[in-house]
Parts: C-alpha cells; structure tokens; sequence
C-alpha cells in the first residue's frame, strides 16, 4: 500500500517520540506516530504481573522537582496530580550496614544554608565537601565522578555516590563528570522544590504514558501500533519514503522525519549515523507484602547505601528496589537476586527476612547507553546530515544524562527543529 502525504512522521512511542509528537501536535500540525510494539512507552511502562497479581513498572524512576521539562510535559497531559511525593521535601537515606538513617533537608531558595546545618546534611559531611561538588561543573571532557570528588568524604559517600550511581547508571569512577555536573547543579541551587522527589503513584504508564496517547488522540494524531520502521528510502540529502513491515509511506517534499528509536536501531536506519557503543544494564526487583508498607517522612522512596539495593520505592503492598549500573550482577539467577534483594528490603521495612515474598526480577541489560567519557563525543545531535530527519532519544546529545528529563528534552528540541 502506498500512501502519500505531506505531514511529519514521528518514529517511536516512548516518552522521546511521545514528547515530540505532543509538540508538534500542540502547534497544530498535522502528523503520524509510529510504534514496533503494540504499545506506548518504551521503557517507561506498567504492567500486570500475574506472579505478584499487581501492576509494577518495567523500571523504577525518581522524578525530581527539578525536572522542568518533565512536569510541563505533565502539565501538557494533565497528569500532575498522578505523582506521589513526601509531604515536605525531604531525601531520606539508609545505611544497611550500619543502620544509620539521615535526611537531606534542603531550604527553599537558591543560596544552600542548609549545607551549614548538622541537622540538614548527611552524617559526618561537611559543608565544604558539598561546595566541591560544584566543581563538577568545569569538568575536562575524560574527568570521572570520582576524579573531581573526594571519594572518602562523608557527602560523597551518603548524598553524591548514590545520585551519581542512579543518575548515571554507572558507578563514580567510571560515570562522566560533565554529566553529573548538570543535574548537582540544579539541585544545588533549586532549593527545596529541586531536590522534592516524586514517583508515579498509580504506574509511569498512568502518569506518563496513556495521558499523552490519549491527548495526541484527541489532537488528532494518527498512531500506528505494530509498525516497525524496516528502511528509510533516500534521494539526494533527504528521505523520500518509509518501509515498514505492512506499510509503505512515499513523502512528500516538504515531509519530515522525527525518528525516537534506541540507538542501534538508529544506527542501522541511517547508514553512518554514530551512536553511543556501549550500554550498561539497571536490575529492578518488586516484592508483595503481606501489607501496606510506609517509609520515613511520608516519602514513597529511600535511598539505601552499604547493600545491593539502591533505592527504595513504595506502592501500598508492593516494595521495589533498583540496583543500576548492574552489570556484574545481572548474569546471576533470579531466585539468587531476589533472595539477595529481599534481605536488604527487609532491613529497611524491619520485615521478617527469612521468607521470601512473592518477587519479581526484571532485567534492562540496555537500559542506557555507558554514560562515561570515552562515549560521550559518540552521541549525536538532534540534526543529521539528512535535511529532513532529526533524532530523539535519551541518547542524543542532550548535555544531560540517559533520564526520562532527557528524552522529553531531546523530543521536544527534535519538534522545534522539525517544525523549521
């Protein structure tokens, strides 16, 4: 079948391709959206899991208040209120070894005091050690985490050690410190309202995911589920068709192209096109409890140092925990993780660690591209040789890391260009 239009082609439904299409939707202008699966999301998804009898999300995500692009993406969607969060902003923190509990209490406004307050930082940091950190910042393009922070201080073993861990998926002494200096920046100097987390209270698909197929929906976008892009046909500098598995779509002269897949499927898309090479794996574990489960401060998470566990994150009866940069554990068996997991969850919840509840163990062996130096010039721009395909993802230049902030970024910036 051969159909010709003149419109943007918006390849990809996770939450790049998602945020992309919702821009040019908004501006009015006329589009399709195409998806391989036979859903929206990518990574970013909820579903049911018939061993716990709960929906649970593929991956556990923290959404900080600092993410701006983020929650106008959830303003546009009207699914702000999806989000749970503490009461007051508070980062709570666990030390497994030890037992230690402390809670980061930013102040509101720009100028951090509160690092000057025993009672607001870390144990045993000090006000200097967080200062550093802004060194981050004026970073050489090879420097590391790890090359910049003392890896002995108290700030950068309880608050920057973790970040970077989880922000990075990849551990200090190998995760880019131009990366990391972004995101301590903002948290810095946003205040209390920067460093809020927030989680998607009833599943990412219900606050990030459904919302925004439902809107495009109602703009009129035309989604294609069950489409996987097989070729892009070229003449001359531009893209003159597209090959899907039951579909071919000629362009018109004007037609553009936002193609929001990951990076090696870009790669054998585009000829030539270098993307990132390396990928690390993130491991998510999700536990039921027998009942209702409630963290410090009235948070939805925790961090957790001095484990396996990273993070972690409650739902009513379901408790899950994140390990990133997981690679040298993600090759062992699921009951062995699940067991190893479950000991370090039930420490934090004073649970009965020796019976093992109804778990599941889910493994992202590409969940982001390798976030260290020698990658980071492999990461493309949103333009491309091609006068009329532009890129989305996490994995584009975004001078942030592979997060959910990314990709909405990378989406829209793709949009603008898309649009002219």
């Amino acid at each position: 079948m051969l159909i010709a239009m003149a419109t943007i082609h918006v390849i990809g439904a996770g939450l790049a391709g998602l945020a992309a299409a919702l821009r040019l939707a908004e501006c009015g202008q006329k589009l399709f959206l195409y998806e391989a699966a036979g859903h929206a999301g990518g990574r970013c998804r909820t579903f049911f899991d018939d061993e716990l009898g709960r929906s649970i999300d593929n991956g556990n995500h923290l959404i900080l208040g600092a993410n701006r692009a983020t929650f106008r993406y959830l303003d546009s969607i009207e699914s702000r209120a999806t989000l749970a969060t503490a009461p007051s902003p508070v980062f709570p923190f666990l030390d497994l070894e030890t037992g230690a509990r402390w809670t980061i209490r930013p102040n509101a406004g720009p100028v951090p005091w509160w690092i000057a307050r025993p009672g607001r930082r870390a144990p045993e940091s000090h006000a200097s050690q967080y200062l550093a950190a802004f060194k981050l910042l004026v970073a050489r393009p090879h420097a590391t985490v790890s090359d910049i922070l003392d890896g002995s201080s108290g700030a950068f073993k309880r608050v920057f050690e973790p970040l970077a861990t989880a922000v990075l998926n990849a551990k200090p002494e190998e995760g880019a410190a131009r990366l990391f200096g972004p995101v301590i920046a903002a948290l810095m100097l946003g205040g209390a309202k920067a460093w809020r987390g927030f989680v998607a209270r009833d599943g990412l698909s219900a606050s990030l995911i459904d919302p925004a197929v439902e809107k495009l929906k109602r703009l009129g976008v035309h989604i294609r589920f069950g489409h996987r892009l097989q070729a892009i046909e070229r003449s001359g500098d531009s893209v003159c068709g597209l090959r899907f598995s039951q579909l071919a779509v000629a362009l018109a002269p004007d037609d553009r192209i936002v193609l929001a897949v990951p990076p090696l499927a870009a790669a054998e898309l585009v000829p030539g096109l270098e993307v990132p090479s390396e990928s690390r794996s993130i491991l998510n574990a999700h536990f039921r409890l027998d009942h209702a489960a409630e963290l410090p401060h009235g948070a939805p998470f925790m961090g957790l140092v001095g484990g396996t566990a990273q993070w972690l994150f409650i739902r009513s009866d379901i408790a899950s925990v994140t390990v990133s940069a997981a690679d040298d554990i993600i090759n062992d068996s699921a009951q062995d993780l699940a067991r190893r997991l479950w000991l370090d969850v039930a420490t934090a919840l004073g649970a009965e660690a020796a019976t093992l509840p109804p778990s599941r163990i889910i493994k992202e062996r590409r969940a982001t591209f390798a976030q260290i130096p020698a990658v980071l010039g492999q990461r493309p721009g949103c333009r491309t040789e091609i006068r009329n395909l532009f890129l989305a993802g996490d994995w584009t230049n975004t001078a942030l890391p592979a997060t959910i902030e990314g990709a909405i970024r990378s989406g829209r910036r793709a949009a603008q260009l898309a649009l002219g």
